[in-house]
């Protein structure tokens, strides 16, 4: 039998007898959500007939994350001044043909609860919008504006040249040199092509980009067919509906688009090294100040992440991890990795040893990221060495199984949030058209052997970037003769007078 409750009012008069186990009167059924299967992880694709792919996955909730991802990056500037996708990514959101300006875009979407950004890459330029379902209309119109009808007015440009300065001198004062480092083994690996081209603009060409220029950009990369529409969060139906109104028959202010001038260069991996002597004695001055370093990064060609090798290297990269001598301790901080182990547990002198994996459509990079005082930098760089070339020995069982579930949970862990799914379903669409569901990934995962790909990768000249005090660098020819080695050893050198 329920229980009734019997309570008064403050005025006095008593509360209605209803019955806890009986629906209230006057509230609406409740619809739970019910998924069979892989149903709740299928992505649904649908080209358009101006050749815009509209993916999204359903995932139940009150907000969704929508966005708009072109195929367009610092990769394709060949024929332009570098700086461009650093530009877009600084004045977009800005006033539109529908808004006067970001104040109003903001306000728009504070209705709906939500917030915007966009995030540009070697390769890929992503606008996104996080708000409530109810308002997918408003979002997909607000982002159709953004993108295909940005105003680009004068003082908007002028004020995107400062934001871009003020980024520039940040880049070159912040403590933490691993933005600097990722651009200078780009552009050591990738000598004056696609990925090795700047991520971010060059002084020198701030002042270069205007209107004209973008928009002659814009014409030849921001065309549907390089575009993909994707939303997590949402009917799929109602999101190609969207698309249909929004973004079907929109001319943009650029004028019609010529796909004919797009860039379709591969990228040409050739090894190298950039050397950037600098004074890190005054980086972070204060009651604590970190210890002046030398920081170097050394990597080795890997693989596109189109090919099947690309899993093994994931797994590699994971198996080495490793991170600041600073970083606590505890799960998933890979304390357990080489990196960790045969690194920092043994070199208390060390003050970073991180493994990175970057890949793109016809390429890829591995590489290890080292800091340490300017005095040691020449066994610092032996000792990376080494760990190289012990990536080709046999990994141990219980090793490589650790590596593999690591992965599979960081890679589950992640896809617990709505905004990452939206960038991988985004990311996979533009690249492959299709997306690999996580499952998928996991079965792949367990798969592979890295033995393979490892042998193969140190066939490939190095490619190295230093920063700090050099004065102990050892040359580049030594670097390649000891990664070409047996044991990882520099070639000893003999000097008279030290």
């Amino acid at each position: 039998m329920g229980l009734s409750l019997s309570r008064s009012y403050s005025s006095g008069s008593r509360y209605p007898n209803i019955s806890l186990s009986a629906p209230l009167p006057g509230i609406p059924k409740p619809v739970f959500a019910s998924v069979d299967g892989h149903e709740q992880c299928e992505t649904k694709i649908t080209t358009l007939e101006n050749g815009l792919k509209v993916a999204s996955q359903n995932k139940f909730g009150q907000f969704c994350t929508v966005g708009i991802l072109v195929n367009s990056g610092s990769r394709h500037e060949t024929k332009y001044p570098s700086g461009i996708a650093h530009f877009l990514e600084k004045l977009a959101f800005s006033s539109t043909a529908q808004y006067g300006s970001k104040d109003e875009i903001l306000l728009t979407l504070e209705k709906h609860g939500g917030i915007c950004d966009c995030q540009t890459s070697r390769d890929t330029t992503m606008y996104a919008v996080s708000a409530e379902v109810k308002g997918l209309d408003t979002v997909v119109s607000l982002l159709s504006d953004a993108v295909l009808q940005p105003r680009l007015l004068d003082e908007e440009i002028e004020m995107t040249r400062m934001a871009v300065r003020f980024e520039l001198e940040d880049l070159n004062m912040r403590p933490d040199p691993e933005p600097l480092l990722t651009e200078m083994i780009h552009a050591a690996a990738y000598r004056g092509n696609t990925v090795g081209l700047p991520r971010f603009c060059p002084v020198d060409n701030v002042e270069k980009i205007d209107k004209k220029l973008l928009h002659t950009y814009l014409r030849s990369y921001y065309c549907p067919e390089r575009m993909v529409l994707a939303g997590v969060g949402i009917e799929h139906e109602q999101l190609v509906a969207c698309a249909r109104k929004y973004l079907l028959d929109v001319k943009p202010v650029w004028g019609a688009s010529t796909p004919t001038n797009v860039d379709l260069s591969v990228a040409q991996y050739t090894g190298g090294i950039v050397r950037m002597d600098k004074d890190m004695s005054d980086v972070s001055l204060g009651p604590t100040p970190i210890p002046e370093l030398t920081h170097i990064m050394i990597g080795l060609e890997s693989c596109s992440f189109l090919e099947e090798d690309f899993i093994p290297f994931a797994v590699l990269n994971m198996m080495m991890g490793g991170g600041g001598s600073f970083s606590a301790g505890g799960p998933g901080k890979g304390m357990f990795t080489r990196l960790y182990l045969n690194v920092l547990n043994r070199h208390h002198w060390m003050y970073n040893a991180t493994s990175y994996h970057h890949s793109y459509e016809d390429s890829g990079l591995l590489c290890i990221h080292a800091s340490a005082d300017p005095r040691q930098v020449r066994e610092m760089v032996e000792i990376i060495t080494r760990e190289f070339i012990q990536m080709a020995g046999t990994a141990g069982e219980m090793e490589l199984a650790r590596a593999k579930t690591q992965l599979k949970s960081m890679l589950m862990m992640n896809l617990e949030s709505r905004p990452v799914i939206f960038e991988d379903v985004g990311r996979q669409v533009l690249a492959t058209g299709t997306r690999k569901l996580p499952h998928e990934l996991c079965d792949l995962i367990s798969e592979y052997d890295i033995k393979r790909v490892t042998t193969k990768m140190l066939r490939s000249k190095p490619a190295v970037a230093a920063l700090g005090d050099l004065t102990e660098m050892p040359s580049y020819e030594h670097i390649q003769a000891a990664l070409s080695s047996k044991d990882g050893r520099l070639p000893r050198m003999y000097r008279l007078f030290r």
